[in-house]
């Protein structure tokens, strides 16, 4: 949908929103490339190695064979169907035919707890699961509390059981042939829960029209997605929207194939192991994972890459890991921003635009993204705000399901024309959009309003860091300190020295007042499922130890 220009104002300018009155996701990303005789949509690779190609046909019988499985099992339009599974085809498949069904598809993430996976499928009231033998203790142990649920069906067994159906075996008996159900773009289509960083998660409720919302922000930081030849990985997961609306589906939506694996536990040496095998040219890369495929030493060593885009957001990076991007992988990674209610709403492309460390780019062409008081009122360049998107936006969420008073929270302005995304930012003179951080994350310390990222990505440029996070704990004097929660790298050791080592290096290569003045060895960083660091969970910790409490 983006044309390519000589530069920012020229892309943005010529853009034109193309939204039809009637759109179906599962017919777009699928059975349209069928019919015009596509090629490969998937190549997935197993946990054994072993790969398999999947083509758009395949993907389009198998779906019409799962959307007859649910409509003959009393599903209705409308209903919501639970996906539980890793990145593969029959997740894919699923999405594909709920939407081709008329129903409304909830990824779920693998690692989720029965407590997490009752309270989202408890929530949204779905009808139906589809998910896999390794998840299906879990299921069986919720059963009884999900009353709505009418329909279990499993992967990876030859046979059904108690109060399931074998999925292979459903869909062998089903036929492949079923007319897709007619939906309007502005048709419920998918529900994606929020992270719970904060009370429980809220569902953000899509619609149909979310995908073609979604399409500038993946080919503007992906250097004008499409090519010839490109090739689309990334290690988030299909559960969350970075992994299915960045990802996923927009390359499907575009005929482009997807490699499909999920590593049990991520694996930076066979990250880039994986994408030079399989000749990966486009991925989007969460700064976590780019961080620890940082510590890989001198990894052209061992892989020959030939990757054309790299797309990353979550998180703000910094010079170093920019730097660091253009000697491995010989492109400028491109950060880019959105969240679960209104997805990739600012960007970067460095072929034309700039990039500046530190900034997330400008809004990416469609999108009108704004600074503004809590009066909703847009606030001139260079003061800290709150990050808004306006209204009317086709990659923003219908809703908050079930949830009428949060949805009417998320907006302010005279006539509610903004919606907040909840973090704090800043636009430079020049247009530049910068992350300042949550607003419950921003550290108020001796009258400094100190977001946490900077000090992270100084943190991190320290050889003995691999990860980093930032939190304010209460300082009687300064109001807040600011504490430090510090994995280190590889080979180094915890000590007192070291810690006065890594104070000084951000007193030298930040600012005296941003300083940790309280560091903290940790094993690990509590991360949300979309890789952020809940740097809540962190808070909560440091208030238990210093009233002498359990964490």
């Amino acid at each position: 949908m983006l044309e390519r220009a000589d530069g920012y104002e020229a892309v943005r300018d010529r853009f034109r929103w193309r939204i039809p009155q009637r759109y179906n996701i599962g017919v777009d990303v699928c059975d349209r490339h069928a019919d015009a005789g596509a090629g490969t949509a998937l190549i997935h690779i197993a946990a054994d190695g072993s790969v398999a190609e999947h083509s758009f046909t395949d993907l389009k019988r198998q779906s019409n064979r799962l959307a007859n499985v649910l409509t003959a099992a009393g599903l209705q339009r409308g209903d919501r169907v639970g996906i539980l599974m890793p990145q593969r085809p029959e997740t894919a498949i699923a999405h594909i035919a709920a939407h081709k069904a008329g129903m409304v598809s909830v990824p779920l993430f693998t690692l989720f707890g029965e407590d997490a996976l009752a309270y989202r499928l408890g929530d949204c009231a779905a009808a139906a699961l589809v998910t896999d033998r390794e998840s299906l203790p879990k299921i069986e142990a919720i059963r009884a509390r999900l009353p709505s649920l009418k329909v279990i069906l499993v992967a990876d067994t030859g046979k059904d059981g108690t109060g399931w159906q074998a999925l292979d075996t459903a869909l062998a008996a089903a036929s492949d042939a079923f007319t897709p159900v007619d939906t309007a773009a502005d048709d419920p289509a998918v529900i994606i829960y929020t992270s719970g960083t904060t009370g429980q998660p809220k569902g953000a409720l899509h619609a149909h029209r979310v995908l073609l919302g979604h399409l500038p922000g993946v080919e503007f930081p992906q250097e004008f997605f499409p090519a010839a030849g490109d090739r689309f990985w990334t290690p988030a997961d299909w559960a969350w929207i970075g992994g299915l609306l960045d990802v996923l589906l927009p390359s499907l939506h575009h005929g482009i194939p997807v490699v499909a694996h999920r590593f049990a536990k991520f694996d930076p040496e066979a990250a880039f192991d994986l994408i030079a095998r399989h000749r990966v040219r486009n991925s989007f890369l969460p700064p976590t994972a780019l961080k620890l495929m940082r510590q890989v030493p001198d990894p052209l060593a061992r892989h020959a890459l030939a990757m054309r885009s790299i797309g990353s957001g979550g998180e703000t990076l910094g010079t170093e890991l920019l730097e660091w991007g253009r000697s491995v992988f010989g492109l400028t990674i491109n950060e880019f921003y959105g969240q679960t209610e209104c997805n990739l709403v600012v960007g970067n492309c460095a072929s034309i635009l700039p990039v500046r460390p530190g900034s997330m780019g400008k809004p990416v062409p469609g999108h009108e993204v704004a600074i503004v008081d809590p009066a909703g009122i847009p606030l001139p360049a260079g003061e800290t705000g709150a990050i808004a998107v306006k209204r009317g936006d086709p990659v923003m969420f219908l809703g908050y399901w079930n949830n009428p008073q949060a949805t009417d929270a998320k907006f302010t302005g005279s006539d509610r024309q903004w919606m907040l995304t909840g973090d704090l930012g800043r636009q430079d003179e020049d247009g530049y959009l910068h992350y300042v951080g949550r607003d419950d994350d921003v550290i108020t310390s001796a009258g400094y309003r100190i977001g946490p990222g900077e000090i992270e990505d100084c943190l991190t440029a320290h050889p003995s860091v691999a990860l980093a996070a930032v939190i304010g704990v209460p300082d009687p004097l300064r109001t807040e300190s600011i504490k430090a929660c510090v994995v280190l790298a590889d080979g180094a050791v915890p000590s007192d020295a070291l810690k006065a080592e890594i104070q000084d290096h951000v007193k030298r290569r930040l600012a005296a007042h941003e300083y940790p003045r309280i560091v903290e060895f940790v094993d690990c960083l509590p991360m949300t499922t979309t890789g952020k660091i809940m740097r809540r969970v962190l808070r909560d910790r440091h208030a238990a130890e210093t009233q002498g409490d359990t964490p």
